[in-house]
């Protein structure tokens, strides 16, 4: 079997091919055979599993097992303290109510990678990060979660599924998990509690410097999670 995550850039899809020619992950990792665990916007930025193992892979990207994701949110304003109760208690989207979540407000930006393009500023309002931990995989639920409050995604970086963290790996680079790291990973997937009234499904649904590697060419799978 084999384990990899990739820190994936802004404006990159979270499969092999795209017919309209746009970045994937085929342009950072050349490793054949392996395939996403779950999905990550387009423009949304940082981990990204890829493996071969299809019970991982079926463990950690159906939203029925909880697997605690974290994002680091840079939004525009700095929300109240309501607006963050709201958030951890959850929020409608659609007509559902998102389950409790995690947030806490980071009173110091996290030291992170300048974007390959730029956010917009507005002069007089000010921007934050936020801190959200959640376990769901509604589509682009983050964003939609800080513009129920308020407060417009700018930015959206993912550093870590579970205890597994991008540490010092830039965008673009990728790199082989640990044998401990992957023992981790299914530790943390068979211990997920499986959502309440959850259905049966299919088997397939930062800091610091790191080093990238050249291209492959392989097809991959997609699914919709956060």
């Amino acid at each position: 079997m084999k384990y990899y995550i990739i820190n994936k850039p802004y404006e990159v899809l979270t499969q092999f091919t795209d017919e309209a020619g746009r970045a994937t992950l085929k342009d950072y990792v050349p490793v054949p055979n392996i395939y996403p665990v779950g999905r990550l916007d387009y423009d949304s930025e940082g981990m990204v599993l890829l493996t071969d193992d299809k019970t991982l892979q079926h463990r950690l990207s159906d939203p029925q097992f909880k697997v605690e994701k974290t994002y680091w949110v840079q939004v525009d304003g700095i929300p109240t303290d309501e607006a963050l109760t709201r958030l951890r208690l959850g929020v409608l989207i659609k007509g559902t109510k998102t389950a409790p979540a995690k947030v806490q407000l980071l009173e110091e930006g996290p030291q992170v990678w300048e974007r390959s393009t730029p956010i917009r500023f507005r002069k007089n309002i000010p921007t934050s990060w936020v801190e959200i931990k959640i376990s769901q995989g509604m589509n682009r639920q983050v964003r939609r979660m800080t513009a129920a409050v308020g407060y417009p995604t700018l930015r959206l970086i993912r550093p870590a599924i579970g205890l597994l963290t991008l540490g010092n790996l830039q965008p673009g680079a990728y790199r082989e998990l640990t044998p401990e790291e992957v023992a981790q990973l299914k530790s943390i997937a068979a211990k997920a509690p499986k959502a309440a009234g959850a259905k049966k499904s299919g088997t397939f649904g930062s800091k610091g410097k790191g080093g990238g590697k050249k291209p492959g060419d392989r097809g991959g799978f997609r699914k919709q999670i956060n």
